[in-house]
């Protein structure tokens, strides 16, 4: 009598289905597939936020002309408070275009949103202000031009707490050395 290893999905005298030991792990392989991409997007959003920083502060001529840098004395939210907002809040985001203080706040939210993604720490701040600033963004420009209410800064703040939500900081990032410095573990909400 030869023994012979059942085929995948094969059932045993009990009745229970068997797999073969050296089987390979699917569930592993689309784990790491996982954690893969979502740390590709992580930084990839956090570059978004970067770039936009960057370009607003040095007037690299993408969306911001050299003339209108901030570190030649332009705004980074004149132009889109200023000029694209339209809808139920635009004079409440007309009045806010150009003032020092937003602009300080928008330029310390790109930064520190840019650069948190691409570290992968603290990612539920991070997460928590990049969502609550698209979310301001998505209220400026109601209603989106080519849909009744969706437009890409929901989406965006939508990917922001997903990424949280997984600990996308932890494959390609800091997210495990950030979490065991002695402040994160004092202070769990800097995740």
């Amino acid at each position: 009598m030869t023994t012979e290893q059942p085929e995948r999905g094969a059932r045993n005298y009990s009745g229970t289905a068997t797999v073969p030991q050296s089987a390979p792990s699917a569930t592993g392989t689309r784990t790491a597939v996982t954690r893969y991409l979502l740390a590709g997007i992580r930084v990839a959003l956090g570059w978004v936020f970067l770039w936009a920083f960057l370009d607003k502060l040095f007037g690299l001529g993408r969306s911001t002309p050299a003339a209108n840098a901030w570190l030649d004395g332009g705004s980074p939210t004149a132009g889109f408070l200023g000029k694209a907002a339209t809808g139920p809040f635009a004079g409440i985001y007309h009045a806010m275009a150009g003032n020092a203080v937003v602009d300080a706040l928008f330029m310390i939210a790109l930064l520190g949103i840019g650069t948190a993604l691409i570290l992968g720490i603290g990612m539920r701040i991070a997460a928590a202000a990049g969502a609550l600033l698209m979310i301001l963004m998505w209220t400026a420009v109601l209603p989106p031009e080519t849909n009744p209410f969706m437009d890409d800064h929901l989406i965006y703040a939508a990917v922001l707490i997903l990424l949280a939500l997984l600990g996308a900081g932890t494959t390609w990032g800091l997210g495990r050395r950030w979490a065991a410095t002695s402040l994160v573990r004092r202070n769990t909400w800097l995740t």
